[in-house]
């Protein structure tokens, strides 16, 4: 069978939730507040202190220890300068668009499990604030809401950058969180299960594949066992925060700041900056509870027997969350922003039929497993469906490549045709320049000359 995944008794469940007392669901909404409000004065600083080290400088290294106070003395600035407020700005919409931004990348976090049951002021309670049956996809609508913040600010602020950086944001969020949520499917195919708590203890075990008498063991963290899903969930998030190399909707080099242009350096700029970073978070937290085994330890931390109990998790955790929010810096130091069509070609053409390929072989081992423990005479049936699907698609991979072939020569028989042309007409197809045999003028009076053999 693949996989025999068995949760781990230590992991807390859907049941385990609900039933918190008010004050223990209190601490754990503060917690969340304030360990994002410091990742985001830390990532700041980090941030700048690994691209600076990347490329051979020091970075922030004045205000505090190695520059640690920097961001502090950034966000006190921002917090406590002018507000100016442009005239032609719709100022209700103006003045909401931050908050419609920042409020629901935090609430995104509340599903994020940071561990497994522990002991709280003598209260047995998992380290998660909150997990829905469906929790994976409020993480999606909230990105969704979001985008709205966004969109807003670029069409309150009545300014053409402002506007082009939001409709720049809504065709990439439906271009890339797409292909984000089909990531999703082959998750949900395996686990089971749309909960964040019950996808973490589903990675505890791999369990084995049991093939002509062999076991093979199988990897117990997504990211290994569906690679594709994961590769492609990468790349998505970072088109879903706007992050080098998708940071189309800012786009300095193109417009000004996009979105936020007519927004001064006060605290709704500061506010558009601390969603980017939550989102950042955000996306990270759920790569790690996915697709990198959760707050489980990594081997071979996971082979000593307390690794994943007590409060150990959530430092595994951390670890993790901060070398997935390092490789969104490397992203950012290494790659430059992309054009505008070779986003949308990418999200459209290459993400979103690989993902659909990919699904369709997820739901077919998937549905093998299934008729081998429960319907042993329906694997012929599975073969045979799942043979029709891999035929179809090679169909229609070949219908379109040879479409693509016929439009690639077509075009090369053009370009050769305006070769010959060149060839035989130097003006044809360039600027225009003068015969050479027009008549000229000079001498004192300006006296016009005409070259000896013209007509």
């Amino acid at each position: 069978m693949i996989p025999n995944l068995v949760a781990d008794p230590a992991g807390p469940t859907l049941a385990d939730f609900g039933k918190d007392p008010l004050w223990i669901s209190i601490i754990k909404a503060l917690f969340i507040f304030v360990f994002l409000m410091l990742g985001v004065l830390f990532g700041v600083w980090f941030e700048r202190k690994l691209i600076s080290r990347m490329q051979h400088r020091y970075g922030p290294n004045r205000a505090g220890k190695f520059g640690l106070l920097q961001s502090v003395a950034d966000g006190l600035k921002m917090g406590l300068k002018e507000d100016i407020l442009p005239r032609v700005v719709d100022k209700v919409v103006y003045i909401l668009a931050p908050v419609i931004i920042a409020v629901p990348a935090f609430l995104s976090y509340s599903i994020i499990p940071f561990g497994p049951m522990v002991s709280m002021f003598g209260v047995r309670t998992p380290l998660q604030l909150t997990d829905l049956p469906v929790a994976v996809l409020l993480v999606l609508a909230m990105s969704s809401i979001g985008v709205y913040g966004i969109v807003l600010a670029g069409w309150g602020s009545r300014s053409p950058y402002a506007v082009l950086g939001g409709l720049r944001s809504t065709a990439q969020v439906i271009s890339y969180e797409i292909a984000m949520g089909l990531s999703f499917v082959a998750v949900f195919l395996f686990a089971g299960t749309l909960s964040t708590s019950e996808i973490v203890a589903k990675q505890a075990s791999g369990g084995t594949w049991s093939l002509g008498g062999l076991d093979i063991p199988l990897p117990s963290w997504y990211a290994i066992l569906l690679i594709p899903s994961f590769l492609i969930y990468v790349i998505t998030m970072l088109g879903e925060t706007n992050r080098v190399p998708f940071d189309l909707p800012e786009g300095e080099g193109e417009l000004v700041a996009g979105y936020h242009t007519e927004y001064s350096s006060s605290l709704k700029f500061a506010m558009f900056q601390l969603a980017e970073y939550v989102n950042v978070f955000t996306v990270s937290g759920l790569a790690i509870t996915l697709f990198l085994g959760g707050w489980r330890a990594p081997w071979p931390i996971s082979l000593w027997d307390g690794a994943n109990t007590g409060w150990w998790p959530m430092l595994w955790f951390f670890v993790k969350l901060v070398l997935v929010f390092a490789f969104f810096i490397w992203v950012r130091a290494s790659l430059p922003r992309i054009r505008y069509d070779q986003l949308m070609a990418f999200g459209w053409k290459v993400l979103i039929p690989l993902n659909l390929a990919w699904i369709l072989l997820v739901a077919t081992v998937r549905a093998l497993q299934n008729a081998r423990s429960e319907q042993p005479g329906s694997v012929p049936v599975v073969l045979v469906i799942a043979a029709i699907v891999v035929i179809g698609a090679l169909a229609i991979y070949f219908r379109f490549d040879t479409v693509n072939q016929r439009r690639r020569e077509a075009k090369a028989a053009e370009v050769a045709a305006d070769m010959e042309l060149l060839d035989a007409e130097p003006t044809a197809g360039g600027f225009p320049v003068p015969a050479l045999d027009l008549p000229h003028y000079h001498g004192v009076n300006g006296r016009k000359e005409v070259p000896s053999g013209t007509n």
